[in-house]
């Protein structure tokens, strides 16, 4: 079965719908992974707005969203996605770095209640479930044929990865993770490892790295050594600086196609097929 990968929002930290981010695109971090008949999101950042849109138009009324963490970035499309606000629809709503904090029910309240938003969480009409697991916890039952492996990841708060083995594809999303330089992760390698596709935090470049230890972000390069060492097939740079413009995503991409094939930049509405 085909396995269709679309990014909604491939920008970090902050939106930027300017002119100077038109090829790779401002919305913040959103991933659709969907084999047609079911849905998994990944984090709710602006590109969540459009994906809702998309979603009113098809006939899948259910999906899961699961959160890498609650930075401001990955949660403010959530209060735009319509298809909350529309009776009949069903959604587990997901995240693993909140089990001792509250657990992720009582963050999008918060994130939602006065005077910060006019419209609280209960207003959704949608059935929504609310879920906290810990990271490192299989989940095993998402969708038929779905299994889900996570893991802690290296960011302030809090964040996890995720590893998506679905229909004999294996795609991961390792975003918000800072590294240590001339180290690579081992719970980062234990998720990626011989993905089809990894979807990693390449925030900085190795050069602008040094200035920007303990923001919990990490850089292309290190995506790209990641993978190498992972035998993972492709590396989709993900989770763009706001500063880098289009001129800078462009070099990006010209340097890292020649460190390694793999590699490629990430733009919002891009789709990457699976057969």
């Amino acid at each position: 079965m085909t396995v269709k990968v679309k990014f909604w929002g491939v920008r970090g930290s902050i939106a930027c719908p300017t002119p100077e981010h038109m090829l790779y695109g401002g919305n913040t971090s959103c991933i659709e992974v969907s084999d047609g008949q079911n849905r998994l999101i990944l984090d709710a950042g602006t590109g969540l707005r459009a994906l809702g849109q998309d979603v009113l138009k098809s006939t899948m009324t259910s999906s899961v969203l699961l959160f890498t963490h609650t930075h401001w970035d990955h949660i403010c499309g959530f209060p735009f996605f319509t298809p909350f606000y529309v009776p009949g629809r069903e959604f587990r709503v997901m995240a693993g770095h909140l089990m001792d904090n509250g657990g992720i029910q009582g963050v999008l309240a918060s994130q939602m209640a006065t005077p910060t938003f006019p419209v609280p969480l209960a207003a959704l009409k949608a059935k929504m479930h609310y879920e906290d697991f810990r990271g490192g916890d299989v989940l095993p039952d998402l969708f038929p044929g779905m299994t889900v492996r996570t893991g802690p990841i290296n960011h302030p708060d809090g964040a996890t990865g995720y590893r998506v083995e679905w229909h004999g594809k294996v795609i991961c999303y390792i975003t918000d993770v800072e590294h240590h330089p001339g180290e690579l992760a081992p719970e980062v390698l234990s998720l990626i490892e011989g993905a089809d596709l990894v979807i990693y935090d390449c925030t900085y470049t190795d050069e602008e790295f040094p200035d920007k230890v303990g923001w919990g972000h990490s850089t292309w390069q290190q995506g790209v050594r990641l993978c190498k060492a992972a035998k993972a097939k492709q590396l989709a740079i993900f989770h763009h600086n706001p500063d880098h413009t289009d001129p800078v995503m462009e070099q990006i991409e010209k340097e890292a196609k020649a460190e390694w094939e793999g590699a490629f930049v990430s733009r919002d509405e891009m789709v990457v097929v699976f057969d």
